[in-house]
Parts: C-alpha cells; structure tokens; sequence
C-alpha cells in the first residue's frame, strides 16, 4: 500500500481507487482493523467526503454497503506555470477536471507581478463555475526544474532564470489565501499516471514528460522519488553525443539540446520550405506552437518535418533506454502537457464524473472561458454561456 500521512488519508486514497468499495473491502486493501475503518468511514461520512452507494449483491448473507467519494464535496486548483503559457484546472475530488482555462506565460515579467496575475486568474476560473471558495482545498502548482516551497525554483532553464531563489509557494499562498502544494511538472505526471491507473499496481514506474524541456518523474511504490536535491528523473540533460553543442546547464550534447522542443523548432526553421508550410515564417510564436505546428506538417507526411521528429525521438528513445535500465523500470508512459478540448462543456452537468441529473440555474453572466456555446433565441451569433456546477446552459457535445 502506498505510504499516506494518516489512516483517513490512506481510506480515502483506497475508496477513490476503487470507485465502489465495502467497509470489509476497506479492511482487506488497508490491513487496518475493523473499528479503525468504522471510525474513519464514519468520520468521511460526517465531513461530506464519502456518500454510502446501494448494496453490494448478496454472497449469502447480509448484503454489504457500498461507500464511493462524494465527487462535489470538495475542489483543488492545478496549476502549470511555463514562460510560453500558464494552464488552470479546476479539478474535483475525484481529479476529473471540472474547468479549464489558459492564459499567457511567465514570459519576462518580474516573479511578483506574475503571482499577482495567477491570484486573480484562480479566482476567475473558481468563480466562473460558482464554486463555493470554502470547497477548495488548494492550489497544486507545476513547472520545469526542482521547485522548493521556501526558495521557489532551484535550477531554472534560462527562459525562467528571474524565479531562480524566488519564494513561489509563499508568495501565491499570500496571494490567493489558499494552501499552495509545488512540484516538478514531470513528477506530478508520472504521480498522475499512477493515481489514474493508467500504469495498473505498477511498483516501480516512470513518467517521460515533454514539456518546454524533457523531463521524467519516478513512482517507487506508490512514492515519487525526487532524489537528494530535486533532480531525479532530469534526462533531458542527459548526453547523448559528447561532440554535441553547448547545453544551458552546462554540459554538451543533452537531449534536451539536440532533441527538446526547442531544437526541433530550430531545425524546422532552418528549413525554408518546411518553415513556409508549417506557417513559422510569420511573427515569433511560442515554442509549443510551433512544435506543435511541425507535428501537423509531420501528421501530413512531409519527409523533412517527419525526418527532424524522427531524429528527436531516437536521441529521446536512448535516453529513455538508459533510464529504463538504470532504474530497472517495470513501466515507462511517454507523456506531455494536456491542450484545452474545444467544444466540451466544463460544468458538472456535462462532465463524465457527473452521474445526476442537469439543474438549470438562473444565471445569466456571459464568460468566454466555457467551451460551450448555445444559440440566443433573439440572435444568430453563437455566444459562450455562463454554467456552473449544477447547471449546464452549453450545447451539450
């Protein structure tokens, strides 16, 4: 079982695994005795947590209560903080993201200014869908690098060298009123991946995580593994080739160097016919948008955009080899940051964790941050609509 800072923690964790799952099914996944499951049921129960969910069918006796989380009872902020963009999701207790929203990046703004911006911007997005703020539990924020809650960020790529010693927990923390939990963003997917049961009861696993660098979280039994400073899990500044260019961090030849987004942005550039038919001759974009403009070109099967991806993804692939090997990994999941789904409703009305039925409210606000639209009686035009948790006035998709 995994390792949990008390019993009603590790209860909760059990019961959200499982979706359904009796107070004997508690004893038998937890190893805790029965009046300690007793009391920390009865106790999730009276705090809104966990709702009791029919009967179990009977195996000859009594049939068993089932227990489930109570999916609306409670709320949490994720945020990923890049210089390209800033992503906010408003997720609920069972991780299904309720809302979306994203909105330039750290860019060269001084540290403050940008808390400043995400405070506001958390508020909207919580606003936005009319969730009670007592409902939040926090902010979970993600970025490149080994990130520490007294001195921020430890090791930044250049891009980001102004939150270098800044003290990015405390400072939201003040900011928004809310408790803020930091952490690398390849270390929080690899932790995704493994509460997601996307890697099954996997012991030992990992997350390859292509972000603005490359990156890769560690699960050891259920535990992320971060290493002495932080750093574990950094393959992106692996060498691959020992003649290669000069690397940020100070090495030659990283992946992240030779085969990171940015590299593979650069290549496409230095070719003009690629460059015209991925659209990046135009004014300076992010480097996430271009990359993605080259994996379009590539989808298309242009020989010169596939032959760069190619190229990234064997010096990738070694190094992924070498972490595979060196931590004797059971499972390694390639994965990368989530881009917002376009005609989708956000409220809890629409959402595939919301099993009850749709109440419409009275609100009328309009907010362009809901995916959704409907068509005005009175206009042509197509406008978002306002929804919130409990009622959906979007076209439903």
């Amino acid at each position: 079982m995994s390792q949990h800072a008390s019993s009603k923690a590790a209860v909760l964790d059990v019961i959200r695994a499982a979706g359904t799952i009796s107070r004997v099914g508690l004893i038998s996944a937890t190893g805790f005795t029965g009046a300690t499951i007793s009391t920390v049921v009865r106790r999730l129960i009276d705090e809104g947590l966990v709702v009791e969910t029919g009967r179990a069918e009977s195996t000859g006796g009594k049939r068993r209560v089932l227990l489930q989380l109570n999916h609306a009872s409670r709320y949490a902020v994720g945020v990923h903080l890049d210089h390209a963009g800033i992503t906010y999701v408003l997720t609920n207790l069972g991780g299904a993201v309720v809302a979306r929203i994203s909105r330039a990046g750290a860019g060269a703004a001084e540290p403050a200014t940008v808390v400043n911006r995400m405070s506001t911007e958390v508020t909207a997005l919580i606003e936005g869908v009319g969730v009670e703020r007592e409902r939040v539990l926090g902010v979970g924020l993600v970025s490149p690098g080994p990130l520490s809650p007294a001195t921020g960020m430890g090791l930044t790529p250049p891009a980001m060298r102004k939150w270098e010693d800044y003290p990015l927990g405390q400072a939201l923390e003040r900011a928004t009123g809310l408790p803020v939990v930091l952490d690398n963003d390849a270390t929080a997917a690899a932790l995704g991946e493994h509460w997601s049961g996307g890697i099954g009861g996997t012991a030992i696993s990992a997350a390859l995580y292509m972000g603005t660098g490359i990156g890769a979280g560690l699960v050891i039994n259920g535990v992320t593994y971060r290493g002495a400073g932080g750093n574990a899990g950094e393959i992106g500044h692996t060498c691959v080739d020992a003649n290669g260019p000069d690397c940020w961090c100070g090495a030659r030849g990283c992946v992240e160097v030779l085969a990171g987004p940015a590299a593979v942005v650069a290549a496409a550039r230095a070719d003009p016919a690629l460059s015209r038919s991925a659209g990046l001759t135009g004014r300076a974009r992010s480097v996430s948008a271009d990359f993605a403009a080259v994996s379009r070109a590539a989808r298309r099967g242009e020989p010169s955009a596939l032959a760069i991806l190619e190229r990234s993804a064997r010096y990738i692939a070694a190094a992924a080899r070498s972490l595979a090997n060196v931590m004797d990994l059971e499972v390694l999941v390639l994965t990368a940051p989530a881009s917002p789904s376009r005609g989708r409703c956000t409220c809890r009305s629409c959402a595939r964790s919301w099993t009850g039925p749709s109440s419409p409210g009275r609100r009328t606000r309009w907010t362009s941050d809901c995916p959704g639209t409907r068509r005005r009686r009175r206009r042509s035009a197509r406008r978002p609509w306002s929804c919130g948790p409990n009622w959906c006035r979007c076209r439903r998709v």
